[in-house]
């Protein structure tokens, strides 16, 4: 019997866990490099996987918008997604402000431990004037050279650069734009065919970077942050779940059909803890839901690079989670404050490691919260963010579902 795609790939991933926790428990000193061994290979595959982003969302941005009747039609598009971004980056920071405080008040936490816990981290206070300046993120949405975005991997200005690219093509003669659809949408059509070849190899890259990160982090006990990281990935795995009733009452998919298609989509994410790496599997889950091409090639890509929909969630129960770490106590408006402003910066994430973090040091420095205690939600990012991805590549989907039935 041959085995679907969507269950290699969880095989893949059962048999990374396994491993990878049966390796961390042996003695190792003969073996000890076979986890450098097997990681690279996990890499190869993520490269692989990154090589054909940047050519996709380009075709898609232009085969979509360029393929339109008319600018009208466009617009109205792209108002509705940027408008339901926001509204579930709204339910994002609020849910973390209604469920994550009488969560956090049940546990019992010593602030004196927080201190082994930031010396383990490694964190630096001053590492959050690395951040570039809002200003000058601001400026760089608009490439001075769109050639250099692309191979820098600035994929936001390379998408703003794309689109007022495609729009301008609905303004010359239908001869021209046509043959210039044309070539994009071919190279859209050979983008399809490398996913095909990289999502066979799957399997064996999901296990290699699984079994890599199980054996160095093993079965070892985590104490203070134990409880904080399950109640933030069982309340993720919420908001996730909340998703499949909201596209079946609305977009009329059935549960089953969703949760299914999704899958693989889920598991790269998790694995990768990356949006963009999981984007070629996006595309085909969001075309075996029958979602219209004009639609997924315009959301699809904003969502990837600018809608964050678990980031205001868990970043703002990180807040919480330092404030009661360290016995400060927040009033009610305080915590809604910080809901708010995460849920704005949330938009803005530079490509920095950890840079979804370091964005809230302006948060913590107005409401006088140690700004160290970014540190220890570093530590954990690692965790967190698997949980987080695949949230956000599930709400990816489910947004394209949910446009798709409002444009009808």
């Amino acid at each position: 019997m041959k085995l679907s795609n969507s269950l290699r790939i969880l095989i893949g991933l059962a048999l990374g866990l396994l491993f990878g926790i049966i390796f961390s428990l042996l003695e190792k000193d003969s073996i000890s490099y076979f986890p450098d061994f097997v990681a690279p290979i996990g890499t190869l595959w993520v490269n692989a996987i990154r090589m054909v982003v940047i050519p996709l969302l380009m075709a898609l941005l232009v085969t979509s918008i360029a393929g339109q009747t008319s600018g009208t039609k466009v617009a109205q598009l792209g108002g509705k997604t940027i408008g339901l971004f926001m509204l579930t980056i709204f339910f994002s920071s609020f849910f973390a402000f209604v469920t994550v405080p009488p969560l956090l008040a049940l546990l019992t936490i010593d602030p004196q431990s927080s201190a082994s816990l930031l010396e383990s981290t490694g964190y630096d206070a001053n590492a959050a004037n690395e951040l570039p300046p809002f200003s000058e993120w601001f400026v760089s949405l608009i490439p001075d050279n769109p050639f250099a975005a692309a191979a820098d991997s600035a994929v936001l200005p390379l998408l703003i650069f794309t689109g007022l690219f495609a729009v301008a093509l609905l303004r010359i003669e239908e001869k021209q734009r046509n043959v210039i659809v044309e070539v994009f949408n071919a190279i859209k059509s050979a983008m399809f065919v490398i996913i095909t070849w990289i999502m066979l190899l799957a399997p064996i890259g999901i296990f290699a970077l699984v079994f890599s990160l199980t054996a160095s982090l093993g079965v070892s006990a985590i104490t203070v942050l134990g409880s904080f990281i399950i109640m933030v990935c069982g309340l993720l795995a919420t908001m996730t779940l909340i998703l499949y009733p909201l596209v079946a009452s609305v977009a009329g998919i059935p549960m089953a059909e969703f949760a299914r298609t999704i899958a693989p989509v889920q598991v790269i994410g998790f694995s990768t803890r990356s949006s963009l790496a999981s984007m070629p599997a996006t595309y085909a889950a969001a075309a075996a839901l029958e979602i219209p091409e004009r639609v997924t090639g315009m959301v699809l890509p904003i969502a990837a690079t600018l809608f964050k929909y678990a980031s205001p969630f868990a970043r703002t129960a990180g807040t919480y989670f330092v404030a009661t770490l360290f016995g400060i106590d927040l009033s009610v408006f305080e915590l809604l404050v910080i809901a708010l402003s995460i849920g704005l910066l949330s938009f803005y994430s530079p490509g920095i490691p950890s840079g979804g973090l370091l964005i809230m040091a302006p948060v913590y420095l107005s409401l006088g919260l140690p700004v160290e205690g970014i540190g220890i939600l570093i530590a954990i990012d690692l965790v967190v963010d698997m949980f987080i991805t695949t949230a956000n590549v599930t709400a990816n989907i489910a947004c394209s579902a949910l446009i798709a039935k409002f444009q009808q």
